[in-house]
């Protein structure tokens, strides 16, 4: 353990100490001598101003002085080796599997990590090429628009921008007041209260144009709220469930299926012929079904009968694409 490592475990030790430290465990903690250790303690106490203050019992032992430890913190940024490597991999993985928003945002953050990491004996390089991420369905993103989306949702200020809906391709200008930002399946949405309807909505960020953060105070929507109009249904364009979808996988798929999440008020039962079947809620039937056609003939829906007959034709209309012209 280096000097770095052993100052910021010393400060944890001490800080979560509710009595005294003997010496004897501070030395085995720290894996030091007992000159190394005291020197440790008189630059944590003279240098960085810890509150540290020797127990009068007839064993060495320390502690932060009660109150005034409770206030204490390191200065600056104190993370140890493991901390570090793995803030600097999660900076590489999000710039590999994004289009830079986040990365470019956490750039000065990556020097100042790799700096650390290097200014320690156990520093090294991390093989960050061993990890893949693969993004799937991913749509470009303007970093200035998030960058503008982003803000508004954490300064709970109002937004205006232009909006082009993708099912109609019709233009539109929105005021809303921004709620929360979500990732979902390689894509951001933005859940709002869409202050021209006077209703909760979800934007697709890659669809919003000519953002502009208002001066106007957000409106802010219970959590419950939210969640009851956007979560409890399937998908990211929820709305309120107005039916229970029940699907049949086969023994083959029911492999995958039973240890995927797909909502959180899901239901699963394996049936007594290995086949494995899934009941969640539903509004919006499209993404639904989309997801249940990647399965093919291992999948069948169930019920409602409604949601059957509708899969029923999505199947009929892609076979026919398959059929010999005729005439």
């Amino acid at each position: 353990m280096d000097r770095y490592e052993r100052i910021l475990t010393l400060h944890r030790l001490l800080k979560s100490a509710h009595y005294p430290i003997p010496l004897s465990r501070l030395l085995g903690e720290l894996e030091c001598s007992r000159a190394t250790l005291y020197r440790d303690v008189a630059f944590l106490r003279d240098a960085l101003g810890a509150p540290i203050e020797s127990a009068g019992t007839d064993q060495a032992a320390f502690r932060y002085e009660v109150g005034e430890g409770e206030k204490f913190e390191l200065p600056g940024l104190w993370l140890t080796s493991d901390e570090l490597a793995a803030l600097l991999a999660l900076n590489e993985l999000i710039s590999r599997s994004g289009p830079g928003v986040l990365a470019g945002a956490l750039a000065p953050f990556k020097a100042r990590i790799e700096g650390l990491l290097s200014h320690q004996d156990s520093g090294k390089a991390l093989p960050i090429e061993r990890i893949r991420v693969v993004a799937w369905g991913e749509r470009k993103l303007d970093q200035q628009v998030f960058r503008i989306v982003a803000g508004a949702v954490l300064e709970r200020r109002q937004l205006r921008f232009r909006y082009r809906a993708r099912t109609t391709n019709a233009d539109s200008r929105r005021t809303v007041s921004p709620q929360r930002l979500t990732h979902y399946r390689d894509n951001w949405y933005l859940d709002v209260w869409d202050h021209d309807r006077q209703a909760l909505r979800s934007f697709a960020v890659d669809r919003i144009a000519d953002a502009q953060a208002l001066d106007t105070p957000a409106t802010d929507v219970a959590d419950a709220d939210l969640n009851e109009l956007l979560a409890s249904s399937y998908g990211i364009f929820a709305g309120k469930p107005k039916a229970w979808a029940t699907i049949r996988f086969s023994s083959h798929a029911a492999r995958w299926v039973a240890d995927e999440h797909w909502h959180s008020q899901q239901k699963g039962e394996w049936l007594p012929d290995g086949r494995y079947e899934l009941k969640l809620p539903y509004s919006n039937s499209k993404e639904l079904l989309m997801d249940v056609l990647k399965y093919g003939p291992d999948a069948e829906v169930v019920a409602p009968l409604s949601l059957r007959e509708e899969m029923k034709i999505l199947l009929q209309l892609a076979l026919g694409g398959y059929q010999p012209a005729q005439g």
